[in-house]
């Protein structure tokens, strides 16, 4: 079958994960609209579908990605264009309807620009100890335009920030843990396998607290403890009235793991 030179974007479903592959390495995964859109779709069928408690976000290929296709991607730009549908949910979760379930990504070789802003929008990150970063954009004339400018201040200070965004040097893997950008740093070859063995872990625990969670600390983080705080009562009344806090108190009386439905 002939393969579009465009890419695509490959879906697995395993038990409650959804693996989302970037499947265009003969081009090092550059980004082109067509990914970007399907990329979309994908998140937005994680968020749509009950039995999906996960997603684990991962390239075909040596490299996650050199970044964009700029030839593809420049026009676009230059009319303002969005690259994700409006209807879909957005990647990189700047805009509503915002993700809700946890995404974990796995990173390897190349990790250009869009790479690096899809890593500081997922939840968890796994980096291979070959990763190469660049957020390059100014080494192009134009600025990095999906969540870079303000996540790496958050995560890494100003200075380690702007030495990163105004020079577009490399960093490497251990860099990228330093500045807390990635979660773990493992041996080449074996990222995918501990994100998806993170993802399973995160889906044995009760999706709606899960979810729950990431809401309240999202909160926190955009408007302030005092906001999180005061929506920590009627979460807690919901959660503690689903069917899955019923079965967290019997798993415990009966001292086995629980099941949890997402109820």
């Amino acid at each position: 079958m002939q393969r579009d030179p465009d890419g695509q974007i490959k879906l697995e479903q395993r038990d409650h994960l959804l693996l989302i592959g970037i499947d265009r390495p003969e081009k090092r995964n550059g980004f082109t609209p067509k990914l970007f859109s399907e990329l979309a779709a994908a998140y937005s069928h994680l968020e749509a579908t009950p039995e999906l408690w996960c997603g684990v976000l991962y390239a075909e290929g040596d490299h996650f990605t050199a970044g964009l296709d700029m030839p593809k991607i420049a026009p676009l730009r230059r009319e303002g264009k969005p690259l994700i549908p409006p209807a879909e949910v957005d990647p990189f979760n700047l805009r509503a309807p915002l993700r809700t379930k946890p995404m974990i990504i796995a990173l390897k070789g190349i990790c250009f620009t869009v790479a690096i802003e899809l890593m500081l929008a997922a939840d968890i990150a796994i980096a291979a100890e070959n990763c190469r970063f660049s957020q390059l954009e100014v080494k192009r004339g134009i600025m990095a335009g999906c969540g870079a400018t303000f996540r790496m201040v958050q995560r890494a200070g100003w200075g380690n920030a702007m030495q990163i965004l105004l020079t577009g040097d490399e960093f490497n893997a251990r860099d990228a843990l330093r500045y807390n950008f990635v979660q773990e740093v493992v041996p080449v070859g074996t990222e995918l396998t501990r994100a998806i063995e993170l993802a399973q872990r995160v889906a044995r625990q009760a999706p709606l607290a899960v979810r729950a969670t990431m809401e309240n600390a999202r909160l926190a983080m955009n408007e302030g403890w005092q906001a999180a705080y005061a929506a920590v009562a009627d979460t807690q009344r919901r959660l503690y009235s689903s069917e899955d806090a019923k079965e967290g108190v019997q798993s415990f009386l009966e001292k086995r793991e629980a099941r949890f439905a997402g109820r």
